[in-house]
């Protein structure tokens, strides 16, 4: 039986932030100290991009042993890298550029290939070969950056989509019902085998689902993709602000 997820709320943008970063750097360097390299899967949207713009400032900069993190991403839309919605587009202006990060650290999934079964079956391979895992397995991760859609989507999961029940690939070809249709995107079996799979959620817009993946009260809430987000023998951790946190009952 899985853990119950530990939920940390922040009183502002700020702290939550500073917080975020903190846990970062804390898991970051478990893994460097154990195997010598750490594996982080970024999330885009607006939620990460002021993380990702607090680990550039001056307090944390000098912190981290950058050198040893490859960074993946946990999903991408399939447009070119320069578009202006690509994830790791974002992340190369917010980040990687910031940061000095040397592109040999960075593993972006391809979502400029026409094929988007082959750019998937590309990252898998690139997936498996990073972490040596053999065919019949999911490949662990240490630590999966994942945000929250308004419809309980995660990563690029989407509610009554193939890809939600793909129990087989590490990465997969994801469908949005709005916006840039296609997408790559890790599976469901690649978050269950993380170490440590954090959520990133702020704004009162996301209030109600906040509250219906962590407080489920019917069998429709346990169905959001992102309630199905349950590391097997990982922890599952729920970053939110005030706002974010505001309707659940249970406050810890």
């Amino acid at each position: 039986m899985t853990a119950a997820p530990d939920i940390r709320i922040a009183r502002d943008a700020q702290e939550w932030a500073h917080d975020a970063a903190a846990l970062i750097h804390r898991i970051s360097e478990q893994a460097i100290q154990s195997k010598g390299q750490f594996l982080i899967a970024l999330s885009g949207g607006s939620t990460p991009r002021i993380l990702y713009q607090t680990l550039t400032s001056p307090e944390w900069k000098g912190r981290f042993n950058w050198r040893q993190i490859l960074f993946l991403f946990g999903d991408e839309r399939c447009i070119p890298p320069e578009h202006p919605e690509s994830n790791f587009g974002m992340a190369q202006a917010a980040l990687f550029q910031p940061l000095g990060i040397a592109p040999g650290q960075i593993y972006r999934m391809k979502g400029e290939i026409p094929d988007h079964g082959s750019a998937a079956r590309e990252y898998e391979e690139t997936l498996r070969g990073l972490t040596h895992c053999v065919a019949q397995e999911f490949p662990q991760i240490d630590l999966i950056l994942l945000g929250l859609g308004d419809d309980g989507h995660t990563a690029s999961l989407f509610p009554g989509t193939s890809a939600l029940q793909d129990r087989t690939r590490v990465v997969t070809v994801g469908q949005a019902p709005t916006g840039i249709p296609f997408r790559l995107t890790l599976t469901l079996g690649v978050l269950n085998r993380a170490t440590v799979v954090l959520f990133l959620v702020t704004g009162v817009g996301k209030a109600p689902m906040v509250r219906a993946i962590l407080e489920p009260k019917s069998a429709a809430d346990r169905a959001f993709p992102a309630a199905m987000v349950a590391p097997d023998s990982g922890q599952l951790i729920w970053m939110l602000d005030h706002s974010a946190a505001q309707q659940l009952t249970s406050r810890r």
